[in-house]
C-alpha cells in the first residue's frame, strides 16, 4: 500500500521507512510542496486507500486543513513526539483521522490505516463474509469454505479491494490505481485480468460450491458477490411460452 509521509527531520526518515516497509507499506517521503501540488491524484477513484502520515512540525494543522480542503478523504494520521491532549484534539477537529505518539511502530500504523479504510467502506469489523468466503482487512489471507487460501502480494491487494467493495462493481482502472498507483514500473492494465483469473481459480478450487465468486460486468468492471447475486446468462434464461401454447 502506497503511503505518503511528510517527515521534516531527515534523521528520522530511515528508521520510519524501515518500520513501514516491514509491514508491507510503501512509504513515499514528500516535502512541503506536496500539500500544494501533490494532492489532486489522491482525489481520484482507486486512490482513497493511500494514507497520509504527517510528522510533527509548526505547519501540521495547516497541512491537515489543506488536505481536507482539497477534497482528499484519504486516511490521515499525525505522528507526534509526545502526548499533548490539546494539540491532539485540535488535529482531530481539523480533519485528522488519528494521532500516534512515538515510538512509531509499523504494526500499529498499518492497523490504524486498515481500521480507517474499512470504516470508510462501511465495515466496522475486521472481516466481511461473502458466501463461503471470509475476507480479512488486517492482512490475513481469506478463508474459503473454512480453508485458508494463499494469495500473492498482488493477488491479496486486488482481492482486498474487491472485498472492501463487495457487492459493488469496481472498474478495472480503479483496481489498477489502488494496487499500482504511481509506481515507476507500472505494467499494462491487462495484468489485472490475469490476476482476476488466478483469484477465480484459487477461490473455485477451495469453495465447496465450486463458484468463482468474482463476476465480470462487461464494460464496467468486476464484482465480488455471492453466487446468488450473479447475473443469469441469456442462454440459460427460461424460454418464453408461445401464446398459442398457453391457450
Amino acid at each position: 500500500m502506497r503511503t505518503y509521509v511528510f517527515e521534516p527531520r531527515e534523521k528520522r526518515r530511515a528508521s520510519l521507512a524501515a518500520e513501514l516497509e516491514n509491514v508491507g507499506l510503501q512509504p513515499l517521503f514528500v516535502g512541503e510542496e506536496f500539500f500544494e501540488t501533490g494532492l489532486a491524484p489522491l482525489t481520484q477513484p482507486g486512490s482513497e486507500h493511500r494514507a497520509i502520515l504527517i510528522g510533527e512540525s509548526p505547519n501540521t494543522h495547516k497541512q491537515i486543513r489543506t488536505v481536507r480542503a482539497s477534497g482528499c478523504e484519504n486516511p490521515l494520521i499525525v505522528l507526534r513526539d509526545f502526548r499533548n491532549s490539546a494539540d491532539t484534539a485540535a488535529a482531530l477537529d481539523r480533519g485528522a483521522d488519528d494521532v500516534i505518539v512515538s515510538p512509531i511502530k509499523g504494526s500499529e500504523v498499518i492497523a490504524r490505516i486498515n481500521s480507517i479504510v474499512r470504516r470508510f467502506h462501511g465495515h466496522a469489523s475486521e472481516s466481511v463474509v461473502v458466501g463461503e468466503i471470509t475476507a480479512y482487512f488486517d492482512g490475513r489471507d481469506p478463508l474459503v469454505s473454512g480453508a485458508r487460501i494463499k494469495l500473492s502480494k498482488r493477488e491479496h491487494s486486488i482481492f482486498q479491494h474487491l472485498a472492501l467493495n463487495s457487492n459493488k462493481v469496481i472498474s478495472k482502472n480503479a483496481i489498477y490505481d489502488a494496487v499500482y498507483g504511481m509506481c515507476a514500473d507500472q505494467p499494462f492494465d491487462k495484468v489485472i485480468d490475469v490476476y482476476i483469473c488466478k483469484l477465480r481459480k484459487k477461490i473455485a478450487a477451495a469453495a465447496e460450491s465450486g463458484s468463482q465468486y468474482i463476476e465480470t460486468i462487461h464494460g464496467r468492471g468486476y464484482k465480488l458477490s455471492t453466487p446468488e447475486e450473479f447475473s443469469v446468462p441469456l442462454d440459460v434464461l427460461p424460454q418464453a411460452i408461445p401464446v398459442e401454447a398457453r391457450a
